[in-house]
């Protein structure tokens, strides 16, 4: 698979076959992903993967904790999305919401069932290796720039070996579960979690894309007439 099919053909992929994925294919994904462009050459990112027994565990760990509290009251250490989001990106991540709801046949007034669907992402949408990303807190901006190349990149590499991925930012609000299971330093922040593994392409809630804005939205072009 070349580059461009990787970047086309990434998804956030959100139902895994129950198929193992080889710890030299893991190793290789994320030490290649090193390769990221980092300002100063800082490198901000830290990974913890699991799988097996130790990535059981921890889903019952986050099950035990979301069963006695709303998972909505856990606190993040940093926001996922700004608060009062002003246009166009209200409406892309309305968009996005009904798109993946109405894939898998969910109403909005459902409650239960996405109930049900938010739970999955705490499972890792049963994908059979969990990473944890976290970065220290004492950086800046440019390396949080950083860390999000080098989690593209990460996926970009997968899809190169037949893998799908998905980055979980929701991961964020479950540090204080996370933290003492990972044993994780305290200047280390929680940024997400992703989901790697072999994805089942046929199911519906992989089977369609996000809309993206066309290029005359974000891109303007000087000197080229």
């Amino acid at each position: 698979m070349d580059v461009f099919e990787a970047v086309n053909s990434r998804i956030a992929c959100r139902h895994f076959l129950d198929k193992p994925v080889d710890l030299g294919v893991v190793r290789k994904l994320i030490e290649g992903a090193s390769r990221a462009a980092s300002n100063s050459n800082v490198q901000p990112w830290n990974v913890h993967a699991l799988t097996g027994e130790p990535l059981r565990e921890l889903r019952q760990c986050v099950a035990d904790a979301i069963t006695h509290q709303d998972w909505r009251t856990y606190e993040a250490e940093f926001p996922d999305l700004p608060p009062n989001m002003a246009e166009p990106y209200r409406s892309r991540t309305a968009g996005f919401g009904a798109q993946l709801y109405g894939a898998l046949g969910i109403k909005r007034e459902d409650r239960a069932d996405r109930f049900e669907q938010i739970k999955r992402n705490y499972r890792f949408f049963n994908a059979p290796v969990g990473l944890f990303i976290t970065i220290d807190r004492h950086l800046g901006h440019a390396q949080w720039a950083d860390l999000g190349g080098y989690i593209n990149t990460l996926a970009f590499l997968a899809r190169g070996h037949g893998l799908d991925t998905c980055p979980q930012i929701l991961w964020s609000r479950l540090h204080s579960v996370v933290r003492p299971f990972l044993q994780l330093p305290p200047e280390q922040i929680l940024f997400c979690g992703m989901g790697v593994g072999y994805g089942d392409r046929s199911h519906p809630v992989n089977c369609f894309r996000t809309r993206r804005a066309e290029l005359h939205e974000f891109c303007k072009f000087y000197g080229f007439d």
